[in-house]
């Protein structure tokens, strides 16, 4: 879901099933999703949480701006607008279809959701002590 407010919402149809997904930007907005889940105001299948203002676009390793320059425009967006224009011109825009991760799952992992690749690319919390 695109845009920069603080909370989005969609409802999408797979067949039969109706899919409700909310995207918080900020972790104040955060918040907000996470107690209206727990209050049973709202009924997410999918919430995606971004720490930053904007999500990325916005996170800590983008370039500072002098205050001359953010009290005049808006970087997120004109940031925003310039990634999705990159991401229009693209030939390549599904990570599924890159020529090297299909030699990879073909070469190493065998095949998609192979045990193997399982057991190498996906992760689960695990309980650790602080240092």
């Amino acid at each position: 879901m695109r845009g920069l407010e603080g909370v989005k919402e969609a409802t999408y149809k797979i067949g039969d099933l109706t899919v409700n997904v909310a995207v918080a930007s900020g972790l104040s907005n955060a918040r907000k999703v996470l107690d209206a889940v727990k209050s049973g105001e709202k009924n997410y299948h999918l919430i995606e949480i971004m720490a930053c203002p904007g999500g990325c676009i916005n996170g800590g390793g983008q370039p500072l701006q002098p205050d001359y320059v953010k009290n005049r425009e808006d970087i997120r967006e004109k940031r925003m607008n310039a990634l999705y224009d990159q991401d229009q011109a693209m030939t390549l825009r599904k990570s599924h279809e890159s020529p090297v991760v299909q030699a990879l799952y073909k070469d190493f992992f065998e095949k998609p959701n192979s045990h193997k690749s399982h057991e190498i690319l996906h992760t689960k919390y695990v309980a650790r002590d602080r240092f």
